[in-house]
C-alpha cells in the first residue's frame, strides 16, 4: 500500500478498496456523507481539521484536539490515508498537509474527488458500520512544510524565497478586501487555485506538462522555498498538494494565510 502515489486516480482506488490497511476518508458534511459515499470511507468533517480564533480562520488544532479526531476515525500510523472531498480537492489536500506536518508517511488524495469518482458512475453507498475508534497520538514531527507569520517575515527579501497567493487576483490586488487590509504579502506572486484544476476532466489535475508550464512562467521553480497561502489555507492546500505532486522539496503551508497576516497591524502589505 505505501506504494500508492500521492495522487490516486479513481480506478486505481477501486481496486484497492478492499485491501488493508487503506483508510479512505471523506471530508464533507455529514449531512453529504450519508447521502451517498465512496464504499469504506469514514467521514472526518473539515471543521474537524482546522481551528478557528475570529478573525483568523484555517488555523491548525492542538495535538490534543487532532489526537481525539483522528482517533476517532480509526487513524493508526501504519495506515495508507486516501482523502477526497467533492470541491475539486481544497479540503483533501488541507488533511494531506496536516498529515504530512505529523509525519505520517503514507497519504493519497483522489485525483477529482467525488466528481472523477461519480463521472466513471463508480459504486455509492449510503450506510457505514463507523469506524473502529484508535488511539492515535498526533505530534507536529515535519514542522518544516508549516509557515507561521513569524517565519514569512524573518524570509522576505530572501532571493530563494517566494509566497505563492492561491486567492483571485481581486483578492490578491486588494479590491477584494476580506480582512482588516487588502493587499498580498510582498513578493508573492499570484496563481489562482482554480487554475489548476481541470472542469473537463472531472475536477481532476490539468496535465502535469501544463501545471510545471504554468509554474515556471510565473516563477515557481523547485529550487524556491514556497511558502502557499490564501484566506485560511483552504484553497492553497489543493495548490500545496500540486506542488508536491509536481515533486517540489521545499514547499510550505500558512495556517490562517491572509486571516492571520490581512488582520495583523504590524505587517508589511503590498497591492
Amino acid at each position: 500500500m505505501s506504494t500508492l502515489p500521492l495522487l490516486l486516480e479513481p480506478a486505481e482506488l477501486h481496486a484497492r478498496l478492499q485491501h488493508a490497511p487503506l483508510l479512505l476518508v471523506d471530508l464533507r458534511n455529514p449531512e453529504n456523507y450519508a447521502q451517498g459515499h465512496i464504499p469504506g470511507a469514514v467521514n472526518l468533517p473539515y471543521s474537524a481539521i482546522i481551528r478557528t480564533a475570529p478573525p483568523v480562520g484555517g488555523l491548525l488544532p492542538s495535538s490534543v484536539e487532532l489526537s481525539q479526531r483522528l482517533s476517532a476515525i480509526g487513524l493508526t500510523p501504519t495506515h495508507h490515508v486516501v482523502a477526497y472531498d467533492s470541491e475539486g480537492g481544497g479540503r483533501s489536500g488541507r488533511l494531506l498537509w496536516t498529515l504530512q506536518a505529523l509525519g505520517h508517511p503514507h497519504c493519497s488524495v483522489l485525483n477529482g474527488g467525488l466528481a472523477a469518482w461519480m463521472d466513471e458512475q463508480r459504486p455509492l453507498e449510503t450506510t457505514s458500520a463507523g469506524p473502529q475508534p484508535s488511539d492515535y497520538h498526533a505530534q507536529w514531527h515535519c514542522p518544516e512544510v508549516i509557515a507561521e507569520r513569524d517565519y514569512i517575515q524573518s524570509r522576505l527579501g530572501a532571493a530563494d524565497f517566494l509566497p505563492l497567493d492561491c486567492r483571485s487576483p481581486a483578492e490578491y490586488a486588494g479590491q477584494d478586501i476580506r480582512a482588516a487590509r487588502g493587499g498580498h504579502i510582498p513578493g508573492a506572486v499570484n496563481l489562482n487555485w482554480l487554475e489548476c484544476i481541470d472542469e473537463n476532466r472531472a475536477l481532476r489535475f490539468k496535465p502535469e506538462a501544463d501545471l510545471r508550464r504554468t509554474l515556471e512562467t510565473l516563477g515557481v521553480t523547485p529550487d524556491k522555498d514556497i511558502v502557499v497561502y490564501c484566506q485560511t489555507h483552504h484553497r492553497s492546500s489543493h495548490t500545496y498538494t500540486v506542488l508536491k505532486y509536481l515533486g517540489y522539496p521545499r514547499v510550505r503551508g500558512y495556517p490562517g494565510s491572509w486571516s492571520d497576516w490581512g488582520n495583523a497591524s504590524d505587517t508589511p502589505i503590498a497591492t
